[in-house]
């Protein structure tokens, strides 16, 4: 077995992996991603019991139950480059043996599921709606650092994104990941199901104007305007590239859900987002209890 230095896994005084402060039997193996750290206690107050409350940076985790079903949810703040470090501790407190530092002989699987918000690309996908992500094709550059396989069909859909969008030889280099189909299939009923894109920023990457220009005036519309068989892209956000990508090389079932806050096409906003998305967190919590 090899062994996994000090620098590559920092565990601090407390046992804990560094950025989440978290022990191993701190965390529970199903986990909701929240990119907002005041959110945690939004869906913690419908526990039934808290029984870990720990916080590092704006990394904030709460576990507890409902029921007899324990869960924990984790703030990972904005974009690719936290989900990096969030997926990587995650799986570390379940499959690295923390006393020895190495890698466990048989490895477990978490259900992570984001709950965030959003902004539709269709017209029929109106603010206040729900998403659940089928695929993402991650705008980022994440999932190129690491191994990142492809079945055929994910395959398609990327060749055919390229070529709808022209992204390719650009200094922008598209991938895609699936969602994980056990988590998947309990999120049908009110929630709209497609591709989300993953961009690596909130203005220029999406599309916004303030004062400056755009290297791709028209990402919208390609986006918008892509379906292929019976997938389309539904909508835009910050994290869901790295979840699926680092989630399916590592062995976990991930899925991301999305309140709608905005719709890009009509150019609306939601009257009241936070609404919207505490519905999103009673829908989530009921589902995850009955369900996973």
């Amino acid at each position: 077995m090899s062994f996994i230095e000090e620098s590559e896994l920092i565990i601090n005084a407390r046992g804990a992996v560094y950025h989440l402060n978290l022990r191993p039997e701190e965390l529970a193996s199903t986990i909701i991603t929240v990119g907002d750290p005041d959110r945690v206690k939004e869906v913690s107050k419908h526990f039934d019991e808290i029984t870990v409350k720990q916080q590092h940076r704006e990394f904030v985790t709460h576990t507890g139950r409902i029921g007899k079903k324990e869960i924990s949810v984790v703030s990972t703040g904005i974009g690719p480059d936290n989900i990096d470090i969030v997926l990587n501790e995650l799986d570390a407190l379940v499959n690295i043996d923390f006393n020895t530092r190495t890698i466990k002989k048989e490895l477990s699987s978490l259900s992570i599921i984001r709950v965030g918000t959003s902004g539709s690309l269709q017209t029929d996908i109106p603010v206040d709606s729900f998403v659940a992500s089928s695929h993402v094709i991650g705008l980022d550059n994440l999932a190129h650092y690491y191994r990142l396989e492809n079945n055929d069909e994910e395959k398609t859909i990327l060749q055919q994104f390229g070529t709808h969008t022209q992204l390719v030889n650009t200094s922008i280099q598209p991938y895609i990941s699936t969602a994980g189909s056990k988590v998947l299939k309990h999120f049908v009923n009110g929630f709209h199901q497609g591709i989300t894109v993953t961009c690596p920023g909130f203005y220029g990457p999406q599309g916004r104007v303030l004062r400056l220009g755009l290297q791709y005036p028209e990402l919208i519309n390609q986006l918008s305007s892509f379906s292929i068989g019976s997938h389309r892209i539904t909508n835009f956000e910050m994290e869901t590239s790295a979840i699926y990508s680092l989630g399916k090389m590592l062995g976990h079932q991930c899925l991301s859900l999305s309140a709608i806050v905005a719709n890009r096409i009509h150019k609306n906003f939601s009257k009241d987002g936070n609404a919207a998305v505490e519905n999103l967190i009673r829908s989530t919590l009921e589902i995850i209890s009955e369900n996973l």
